[in-house]
């Protein structure tokens, strides 16, 4: 019974040996395994970028968070009157009430001028990266007459002495000056409590900064009433404008030379960029942009309609290094497939153990290229973890097979797919081309090569 025991397992032994079905099961099964530290790996890479979000989150709020400037905004009460309903309870007479309630109007200017010019630089905090800046903001523009006569209120109605002057900032932390004079007249801006937050992590919120009740003389509008603002704001990664004037015109200038200008509206200059930095120029008119000059019901929230400078830092080491942890069953399955074809084609023996070591030297490779890339650059990194996964596989591999061609073969293999999957990372809009591409090309030659192989051997 023993000794049938023993001819058994030597029969398995030998076809797992010779049987070309038994070593390409090995090979997928394996394959299957290293799967797993492949997840654990983008799970590393995941909680990295999530940390440097943290970090950047954690410097640009002490700083100063991004900028969205919305105004001057003219607020101005207004008195209107309705009919109540009243039943005396003693009486039980009904009778007509008249009450007065009390409501706001906001109007914009007839005319916008900003000229801001800001100085970014950069803060770290251990490897981590953002962009902080200094600006200064002058804005000018002029308030024509409100027209209250699509509500149909008279003058008599309209409380003057009570106008105020409203700006909305996302960023009230970061001013260190604010100076706003009405035609020539200083007033001082205040912050008022704004109980309307959002709930939304990702949405910004608006904080109220007004004036003291104006002088009733400048809002009798025998001339445009003019104003002249100066902000001296401390901000991170972007500042945007809301184009409220009917009439908009700004134009940001900067020693930055990797701006990147966004919104609902986009600087009209062609020669914005030059070697100094970026001198950006817009001009927004009315017609241009889907919201009135004047609001009964309150400021509407026009954030979607900024337009303005981001200067954060392109930090995308991490999203480059999950990207090629993607083709991680890729490269292992054809580094495997490779290693299969030489054991068949050459008849020489590799052992289970020698695939899994190979295996996992492979996947070493992108938690090298993730620990490097967070303290250079990804080229760097790409560079420095290839260079060193192919030179420790051939190596391997010429102690497994003895011979020198093929240890050659490998390596040369190995680095056309690391500089392949490399050219499919830094393309974004040809990836997919280039990527089916190759793959026909590396399938084409897998056929051609394969066509020798006796598949009827076991």
């Amino acid at each position: 019974m023993e000794h049938t025991n023993k001819q058994q397992q030597n029969k398995f032994g030998h076809w797992i040996k010779t049987s070309i079905t038994a070593r390409m099961l090995m090979v997928g099964f394996l394959t299957l395994v290293l799967l797993i530290p492949l997840f654990f790996i983008e799970d590393v890479i995941r909680e990295r970028a999530n940390r440097q979000t943290e970090v950047v989150n954690e410097i640009n709020q002490q700083w100063g968070n991004e900028v969205l400037i919305y105004g001057p905004i003219l607020k101005i009460p207004y008195k209107i009157y309705k009919e109540k309903t009243v039943t005396d309870k003693k009486t039980k007479k009904v009778y007509t009430e008249t009450i007065e309630e009390i409501h706001n109007a906001y109007f914009f200017p007839e005319k916008l001028n900003i000229d801001s010019n800001i100085n970014p630089e950069t803060k770290k905090r251990g490897i981590y990266t953002t962009a902080v800046y200094n600006s200064k903001i002058n804005i000018t523009g002029a308030f024509i007459k409100p027209n209250f006569s699509e509500i149909e209120i008279n003058d008599q109605n309209i409380i003057w002495d009570k106008a105020k002057i409203i700006i909305q900032s996302s960023n009230v932390k970061g001013v260190n000056e604010a100076k706003l004079k009405l035609n020539q007249t200083n007033y001082e801006l205040s912050s008022r409590y704004n109980d309307r937050k959002s709930h939304n992590y990702n949405e910004i919120t608006l904080h109220t900064l007004e004036t003291k009740n104006i002088n009733k003389e400048p809002l009798l509008f025998r001339k445009p009433l003019s104003f002249n603002i100066d902000f001296n704001i401390k901000g991170s990664e972007q500042i945007r404008f809301v184009p409220t004037g009917r009439q908009t015109e700004a134009q940001i200038t900067s020693n930055w030379k990797t701006a990147n200008f966004f919104g609902g509206f986009l600087p009209f200059n062609d020669n914005k960029i030059n070697d100094d930095g970026f001198h950006a120029q817009w001009k927004i008119l009315d017609l241009n942009r889907p919201f009135s000059q004047q609001h009964y019901n309150g400021i509407p929230d026009l954030k979607e309609f900024a337009f303005g400078v981001n200067f954060m830092i392109p930090i995308d080491e991490y999203q480059k290094s999950e990207r090629s942890a993607k083709y991680g069953f890729l490269v292992i399955g054809l580094t495997f497939l490779i290693f299969f074809l030489i054991q068949t084609l050459s008849k020489i023996n590799i052992h289970p153990f020698q695939y899994l070591m190979i295996g996992l030297a492979l996947t070493m490779f992108y938690t090298l290229l993730v620990s490097i890339s967070e303290h250079s650059n990804f080229l760097k990194a790409y560079l420095i973890a290839g260079i060193s996964v192919i030179a420790l596989i051939t190596l391997y591999s010429k102690s497994i097979l003895k011979t020198l061609k093929f240890p050659l073969f490998i390596g040369l293999s190995l680095t056309a797919l690391y500089t392949f999957i490399y050219v499919i990372i830094q393309l974004e809009n040809y990836a997919l081309l280039v990527g089916s591409l190759g793959l026909f090309l590396i399938l084409a030659v897998v056929m051609f090569v394969s066509r020798k192989i006796d598949w009827n051997q076991g």
